[in-house]
């Protein structure tokens, strides 16, 4: 008689599976609200473009605008302090950076490095 081969995975091979699998799905639910308030931070930068673009603002009205707008968004990682507006001939670059912590399992976190530009031309 010829002995039959299995076929498949065995019981111990389908939770290392599944346990790798919702190791991953997990480390993406603590990272969505992160990307989400990064997608709110960089929606305030492109409105500061549309916004004063050509318009001739001041650094005061940029600032201004940025806080209101964090506000509004409730943006809490970072402050309107924290964007740094510098003249560049007769146009404003406005440029911030970030980091964005979350933690993950016991003392393992998240950390993720943000920054974005945009020119506010005169």
């Amino acid at each position: 008689m010829k002995a039959q081969q299995q076929k498949g995975m065995t019981t111990l091979g389908i939770l290392i599976l599944v346990a790798f699998v919702g190791l991953f799905v997990y480390a993406g639910i603590r990272l969505i609200p992160v990307y989400l308030e990064h997608m709110k931070i960089q929606s305030v930068m492109a409105g500061v473009e549309n916004e004063f673009d050509g318009q001739n603002p001041t650094r005061k009205d940029i600032a201004l605008y940025i806080q209101k707008r964090f506000d509004v968004e409730s943006v809490s990682v970072i402050s309107a302090r924290d964007i740094k507006i510098k003249r560049d001939g007769a146009d404003y670059i406005v440029s911030m950076e970030y980091q964005n912590s979350t933690p993950f399992i016991a003392n393992v976190a998240f950390t993720v490095n943000f920054e974005k530009e945009v020119r506010i031309r005169k």
